[in-house]
């Protein structure tokens, strides 16, 4: 019993420390997100120079002037406000001949196809404000399903699939970075913009605490256990 009560101890005091490590990542991430997203907006240009020399541009302001070709949207399954949809990923075809993936924001899932939102397809030059997103080098999880080019429903950004699937230039012709469009709403009122994340959830002080608290009551059933054995005939 004392073998078994030792090993859960230092289970449970890992697992606690673990989580203050976690917390002290999380708090430096959301402070890094909310100093990030507070600067004012960068011209695209500045923000690929940032790419280039650091490969992270995650919550950056950027401003991108261009035409989006709405022909070519690509589709990312998602849930927004409790409703069931997809974030609306169109390209934006810049002036230099080049094109950029922009998140123009959610529609719910009977409006997945554009032509049901007519309104909402915006042509001409428009300039769009929003934040710069990394690409994902791999799929996150083995949880996620995979991308369905067929149908265009993508479960993770893929960015090379999306572009394969849209028939987009690729190589130097390409923004190697993802741009969610600001708050607001397009003509029509979809897509709705604004749907980054960036308040994020941050439990692991809870969580640190429930697992030193559990090691804490281990370690004082285990005394008095160890007292009661002594004092017995």
């Amino acid at each position: 019993m004392l073998l078994v009560s030792t090993l859960a101890f230092a289970i449970l005091v890992a697992l606690g420390t673990w989580q203050v490590e976690r917390l002290q990542w999380k708090e430096a991430l959301l402070a890094s997100i909310a100093e990030r997203t507070a600067a004012a907006p960068q011209p695209l240009a500045a923000i690929e120079a940032r790419f280039r020399d650091t490969g992270d541009v995650e919550y950056w302001p950027v401003s991108v002037t261009g035409t989006f070709d709405h022909t070519r949207e690509r589709h990312f399954f998602a849930t927004w406000q409790g409703q069931t949809g997809y974030y609306v990923y169109t390209p934006l075809m810049l002036e230099d001949g080049r094109a950029v993936f922009v998140n123009r924001g959610f529609v719910p899932f009977e409006l997945k196809e554009s032509a049901k939102r007519q309104q909402g397809l915006i042509p001409g030059r428009v300039t769009i404000t929003g934040l710069a997103r990394n690409p994902l080098a791999e799929k996150p999880s083995s949880l996620v399903p995979d991308n369905d080019l067929a149908k265009n429903i993508f479960y993770w950004k893929d960015r090379d699939r999306m572009v394969e699937s849209a028939g987009l230039p690729t190589g130097d012709r390409l923004v190697p970075f993802f741009i969610d469009a600001g708050p607001g709403a397009a003509p029509g009122g979809w897509p709705v913009g604004g749907v980054t994340i960036v308040d994020l959830p941050n439990n692991h002080l809870q969580y640190a605490v429930t697992w030193y608290g559990l090691a804490a009551a281990l370690l004082g059933v285990v005394v008095v256990w160890l007292l009661r054995a002594r004092r017995a005939p």
